[in-house]
């Protein structure tokens, strides 16, 4: 591994953010203060060190060195190792929300930096995992989808988002001028009834009954309810709510991003009205050393849908692939803020969309 290869442990820091809240409130600060911790440091001290970290453009030398980087399954066991850590740290802030001294602000600060980690540690690694070949990987995918009960992105996002990716048919591709809260909204409506259309496709062309087994839904929702008895059993109605309500907010951050993603960029048709095959022009690109590594390199968009089972760690920066202004985190907080997104996206968009049209 090169050396630089190591700051991808950095993502496991993210969860020790709620044992570190919870050693502030040991201390003497108040509990619900303390309890937003995760997401001071996720949302705010983040960008800032992006900023410090400065950017990281560098691709791998030659395909020899892609080859072997790609080989190397110490990278696969970072993304293997966070699903058990993830389901583990899951239950212990259940447990510490049934315990913990929290009034109203505190409770919800923990529920929200549960959520918001969830989908850095259940959705995001969840997405480099159902990408890849063998059963292990997607299997993985799908139970870290499945604790946040959003198990149908393991289907939409293959079947449909990566086939219709930056075209009016995708649900999870912004339009230009549209508010993330909208965005939002459709996305939490639709995928999940997208992924059980896929699937009941899937086995019509196959033949099979949709209600059976064979119903790679049915099997992700009966998890997905073991699952909440599970919640049930440690915390009664209190700990289903927090299991539920942490997956939505789970999911809900995932659509930000998806969001931020694709926002405003559109596939051309050709003279017979279809769409101009997928490149690295139809996802926004950053470029930020820290968030890369944090999110195992879901920055490098751009160049993970036109390759999308390349591994993370040998994903391609592309200069000319329209380029966000900052990681991840920062634009996440952006986009809560309509008026500033656009502000600060249209014209980028507007730009982009001159550029291409002027090399078409």
């Amino acid at each position: 591994m090169r050396l630089r290869d190591f700051g991808y442990v950095s993502v496991f820091v993210t969860a020790t953010l709620p044992f570190q809240a919870v050693g502030l409130m040991r201390l003497g600060v108040a509990p619900d203060l303390a309890a937003w911790l995760p997401l001071a440091v996720i949302f705010a001290l983040v960008p800032l060190l992006d900023v410090l970290a400065g950017h990281d453009r560098s691709n791998p030398g030659s395909e020899e060195l892609s080859r072997r980087l790609e080989r190397q399954l110490g990278f696969r066991v970072l993304t293997w190792l966070c699903v058990p850590l993830w389901l583990a740290l899951l239950a212990w802030c259940l447990l510490q929300f049934l315990v913990l001294p929290l009034g109203p602000a505190g409770r919800a600060g923990w529920l929200l930096s549960t959520g918001v980690l969830g989908g850095i540690l259940a959705i995001n690694v969840a997405h480099e995992l159902i990408h890849k070949a063998g059963r292990l990987e997607p299997l993985l995918g799908g139970i870290a989808l499945t604790s946040v009960g959003y198990s149908g992105f393991k289907i939409e996002h293959l079947r449909g988002h990566h086939v219709h990716v930056s075209t009016p048919g995708d649900t999870s591709s912004a339009n230009l001028g549209e508010s993330v809260y909208a965005f939002i909204a459709r996305g939490l409506l639709r995928n999940p009834r997208e992924a059980w259309r896929l699937e009941a496709e899937r086995l019509h062309r196959r033949a099979l009954p949709v209600l059976s087994w064979h119903n790679e839904m049915l099997r992700w929702t009966a998890l997905w309810v073991a699952m909440i008895l599970a919640a049930y059993a440690i915390g009664r109605w209190t700990g289903t709510a927090f299991f539920l309500a942490q997956g939505v907010i789970a999911a809900a951050t995932l659509e930000v991003i998806n969001y931020i993603e694709h926002y405003g960029l559109r596939r051309r048709r050709d003279a017979s009205g279809r769409y101009e095959p997928v490149t690295h022009l139809h996802s926004w690109n950053a470029s930020p050393r820290l968030s890369n590594w944090l999110l195992f390199q879901l920055q490098r968009h751009s160049d993970h849908h036109a390759h999308a089972r390349r591994r993370y760690q040998v994903l391609r920066h592309h200069q000319d692939s329209p380029q966000l202004p900052a990681g991840y985190a920062g634009m996440f907080v952006l986009a809560l803020v309509p008026p500033l997104w656009r502000r600060v996206m249209d014209p980028r968009v507007k730009r982009f969309r001159e550029r291409i049209a002027g090399h078409a």
